[in-house]
């Protein structure tokens, strides 16, 4: 067991994370990020990334944390593979408890923890997640140009996510559980307008239905759920489009959080309602859920943490005089 000291601890291994590891590192404020169970966080089970700024050609999600996290390690970022299990915010320097048994402690703290997509929960999604499988239509919609794809889901994300699809499938299929969506009116209109779309009501996936060699998909049989009748509809892939759990099981009664569960932060800034701990990247954001938007709020979140740092240190001088 060591205990781990540092201006800047870091709590997260994505976009948000690594980027704010940059910007501290590069403050000279000698960071450790804690890289946690999945490194490099949503963006390692992505495969092609046509959107993130700065490359011509098309890359593939794992390399680009990879090139992240090298960066981080370049400019003197101290990276731990382990797990944060416990948190103490209660006073500064803030303490966390790894799974190893290391205790780290942080002048300031910045939670860049993430969100994870929620899946429906049946074994063919987990057969054929990555091979036609997807719960993100802007990182996949590409490798369905001209085919039929079905998307679950009647909120925002998920009819957004079906008039995006258009872009590049020929058809595209969403059903909805209920008899009526619950996204915004003018998204529904839009989604209504649009003659690719067709909406399947009072209907849950029962199963993906697909070939094993190669893998793909077939076909997604869903079922009535006022008739219990079960209908297969001929599709190229499924998108699951029911929501995201954001990962702050750690912060639950420490720090606020909405009524989903995301920690909320100051308005245009990242920091929380304790001083000196920030909050960047999907763990606070449910409306963008991007690389490059998670990215820009962890460069956010360690300029303010060095602004924080700089001010208390003044105070300090100051009371010393």
């Amino acid at each position: 067991m060591a205990e781990i000291r540092t201006k800047a601890l870091i709590i997260g291994s994505g976009p948000a994370g690594y980027t704010a590891a940059i910007y501290t590192a590069r403050a000279n404020l000698k960071p450790v990020l804690v890289q946690g169970i999945q490194p490099g966080g949503q963006m390692t089970i992505t495969t092609d990334v046509e959107n993130y700024p700065g490359f011509a050609d098309v890359i593939q999600g794992p390399w680009l944390m990879e090139q992240m996290q090298k960066q981080a390690e370049h400019v003197g970022t101290q990276l731990k593979f382990d797990t944060i299990t416990e948190v103490d915010l209660s006073r500064r320097p803030f303490r966390a408890v790894g799974d190893s048994g290391d205790i780290y402690y942080g002048d300031t703290l910045i939670i860049a923890t993430g969100a994870q997509a929620k899946w429906l929960g049946i074994p063919s999604e987990q057969k054929f997640r990555g091979f036609g499988v997807s719960a993100c239509a802007t990182c996949d919609g590409f490798f369905f140009r001209e085919k039929e794809v079905v998307i679950v889901g009647g909120g925002n994300t998920a009819v957004e996510e079906a008039i995006y699809l258009t872009n590049h499938a020929t058809k595209v299929t969403l059903v909805h559980r209920r008899d009526h969506l619950r996204a915004e009116k003018i998204m529904q209109e839009r989604l209504f307008r649009n003659p690719k779309i067709k909406v399947v009501w009072d209907s849950t996936v029962e199963e993906v239905l697909g070939s094993g060699e190669p893998a793909g998909v077939t076909a997604v049989r869903i079922k009535n759920v006022k008739t219990g009748a079960s209908t297969d509809i001929p599709a190229d892939g499924l998108f699951v489009a029911i929501g995201h759990t954001p990962s702050t099981e750690l912060f639950k009664g420490k720090l606020p959080l909405d009524a989903e569960g995301y920690l909320l932060t100051k308005p245009d800034s990242t920091a929380t309602e304790i001083p000196g701990v920030f909050a960047a990247g999907d763990v606070k954001d449910k409306v963008f859920r991007q690389a490059v938007t998670a990215a820009g709020m962890g460069c956010m979140a360690a300029l303010e943490a060095e602004r924080f740092l700089a001010a208390h240190e003044h105070e300090e001088a100051r009371a010393a005089e």
